[in-house]
C-alpha cells in the first residue's frame, strides 16, 4: 500500500533526521546524538 509505505519513509526520516541529526538550540547547536554522548561521558 502507497500510503503505509509513505507514512513508513516519513517516521524513517523524522527520527533518523531531525531527531538524531538535526542540531537543536536549546541542547547548545548540537545534536541529540552528541548532547546524548557528552551526557553519558560526564556521569561516567
Amino acid at each position: 500500500n502507497n500510503r503505509d509505505e509513505a507514512i513508513s519513509v516519513i517516521r524513517e526520516y523524522i527520527e533518523i533526521f531531525y531527531n538524531r541529526q538535526r542540531r537543536h538550540s536549546r541542547l547548545g547547536n548540537i545534536s541529540p546524538a552528541a548532547f546524548r554522548e557528552k551526557y553519558h561521558q560526564m556521569t561516567a
